[in-house]
């Protein structure tokens, strides 16, 4: 049963939505109610792309607030809204300036490759952009021998294991939801469903990915159990994406197996939210011209390297 009040939020929104010209973006963490609404889900990746190339002079992103600046940097031109400034993601603070300056200086042919998952000043400090869906195929293209990877060190710990003829450094950042998995938990879980395949993101440790018949990111692991032949899944990854895995494989099945398989930051975000900052025009994404221009160039490259 729908519930009315829902009903009338989601239409203030698309009217307030058109009224401002702006694209609403959601990650697939986020509620599904706001999945719903919103004109673009996708990853970090899909995201960063739709950001870019959205003709509408508004951006409404719904996500941690380091997604929100990454459109902003790219989009000089246009109001970058984020629905909530309370939504953080702790690991994109789990870099530091210092520690890239002393890595920088220790090694040679060093390449800086960071995650998506940072904040704009570590993004500037940074040679290359990459996020879970690229990051293999960009390091893999890197001229560079070595490469200090941040800030998650289990991302980065997946892509070392595939790329052994380059010497990559692990910084020690993490995500708590992914890292929250264990493979107690998912022996335990498949002992109860042995017809379920184990998939996960490679931000989980790595007892788990080595568990796991797929490792992908968010969107690989969606496109995976709607085109594979299996019924059940066991999902390493945060809940929010059962909602599109419903949607593109309705008739499956799928175990979450952790406590805290619930990323807090991103359910910080509300229907109210949305209407609010569409209303107010506020809070906005904001970057310096300076910092914009130093962290533009890797994030460009990221997205040039990785068409």
């Amino acid at each position: 049963m729908t519930n009315p009040a829902t009903n009338e939020i989601t239409a203030e929104i698309k009217k307030l939505a058109a009224e401002r010209d702006a694209v609403i973006l959601a990650h697939y963490y986020v509620d599904g109610q706001i999945q719903e609404i919103a004109d673009y889900v996708g990853d970090s990746y899909a995201l960063a792309k739709i950001a870019k190339n959205d003709p509408r002079k508004t951006i409404v992103f719904c996500g941690v607030t380091f997604m929100g600046e990454s459109a902003c940097i790219l989009n000089p031109d246009k109001t970058v809204l984020v629905p909530n400034t309370n939504a953080v993601c702790p690991m994109a603070l789990m870099a530091d300036p210092e520690t890239i300056a002393e890595m920088r200086q220790k090694y040679d042919d060093l390449a800086v490759v960071c995650y998506i998952n940072s904040t704009a000043e570590i993004k500037a400090l940074s040679d290359v952009i990459v996020t879970s869906s690229n990051a293999l195929k960009i390091v893999k293209s890197l001229p560079n021998k070595n490469i200090f990877f941040i800030p998650d060190g289990n991302l980065g710990r997946y892509v070392a294991q595939q790329i052994p003829e380059k010497n990559v450094i692990l910084n020690k950042g993490f995500c708590h939801v992914h890292t929250s998995i264990t493979a107690a938990e998912i022996e335990k879980c498949f002992h109860e469903h042995q017809a379920a395949k184990v998939i996960s993101h490679p931000e989980c440790m790595k007892e788990v990915v080595d568990l796991s018949d797929y490792v992908g990111s968010t969107k690989e692991l969606i496109e995976f159990v709607k085109s594979d032949d299996a019924e059940e899944y066991i999902v390493c990854t945060e809940s929010g994406v059962l909602h599109e895995m419903q949607k593109v494989a309705p008739q499956k099945k799928f175990y979450f197996v952790g406590a805290k398989q619930v990323c807090p930051n991103m359910k910080r975000i509300t229907l109210e939210n949305i209407r609010d900052c569409l209303k107010n025009n506020t809070p906005q994404a904001h970057c310096s011209d300076e910092l914009r221009e130093k962290s533009c160039k890797p994030l460009a490259r990221m997205l040039e390297i990785a068409k």
